[in-house]
């Protein structure tokens, strides 16, 4: 049974993810679970995965304005093979080992051409805080466990079991961080350092690094520069986990500056298999 303070707390966690915009309804806690449990499930799903079907929902704030898109996404790993389709019709597949390392992109847009695009690239990378590669659920492990480069852990440790819920129909456990210590901080670049190699340094994920510095995606940097770094991914970050599946169906990241980024998950199909034919650019119903 949740004690008094869980409830309270839950009621005031209720309230964040509502005006977040995740439709979260609160209900009875089903069974007792320990957060140590939660995280360690949690990442066991994740990293357990072998293929993954299904929708997803995007809210990312770019340049100070919030920008929303909805894709459907086939994920095939060990290797990696990703297909995604946006709201515009955009089309992305990337296969590990083929075309040269780049993905087939079908802009559905001038030149309407077939493109070959480096997935770390800034064409790919414009107007969104991830790349192709990181589809599916990789970066909420990278939350939980953090960076291999990031010496202080607290970021990580600050997770904790917050109550449990329904999502889309669904029961859910919460899973909450609050890091009120989140600021940027200045920092000195070392020799032959990059954002990204900064960024995991931080664990703060390098759109935040690249956009505060005003730097270009692949912009090599100095010795001794001084560049202005968050010191975590964010100062709230709530995560709602199935119950059955123990995979995320949604995610909201909070910053000094409001909702950084919100991903919703539906329809999700985890490692039923994936016909090869349909990590194929000539696959029937693609348009690349």
């Amino acid at each position: 049974m949740a004690t008094s303070a869980n409830r309270l707390s839950y009621r005031a966690l209720s309230a964040v993810l509502l005006a977040g915009g995740l439709a979260l309804a609160a209900r009875p806690a089903a069974a007792p679970i320990t957060t140590a449990q939660l995280t360690s499930q949690l990442t066991a799903a994740i990293q357990g995965l072998k293929t993954l079907r299904c929708q997803a929902r995007a809210q990312e704030r770019i340049g100070g304005k919030y920008h929303a898109d909805k894709s459907t996404m086939k994920l095939s790993f060990n290797p990696l093979r990703v297909y995604l389709k946006n709201g515009k019709g955009v089309e992305v597949l990337y296969v590990t080992g083929q075309n040269g390392g780049d993905a087939w992109v079908n802009p559905n847009a001038f030149p309407y051409v077939t493109l070959s695009l480096d997935p770390n690239g800034a064409l790919m990378r414009k107007g969104q805080h991830h790349t192709v590669l990181q589809a599916g659920f990789g970066t909420i492990t990278d939350l939980l466990e953090g960076s291999a480069a990031r010496a202080d852990k607290s970021f990580n440790r600050s997770f904790r079991y917050a109550g449990d819920t329904t999502v889309q129909g669904r029961p859910s456990y919460i899973l909450r961080s609050d890091y009120p210590q989140f600021r940027y901080v200045a920092y000195k670049v070392g020799k032959n350092e990059t954002p990204a190699t900064v960024a995991a340094r931080f664990g703060c994920g390098e759109y935040r690094v690249l956009e505060r510095n005003k730097l270009d995606i692949g912009q090599k940097l100095a010795e001794g520069q001084t560049l202005q770094v968050p010191n975590a991914y964010g100062r709230r970050t709530i995560i709602a986990v199935d119950q059955k599946t123990f995979l995320p169906n949604a995610v909201a990241v909070y910053d000094d500056q409001g909702l950084f980024e919100k991903f919703d998950f539906f329809d999700v199909v985890a490692n039923q298999p994936i016909p090869a034919a349909e990590f194929s650019k000539d696959y029937k119903g693609y348009h690349l």
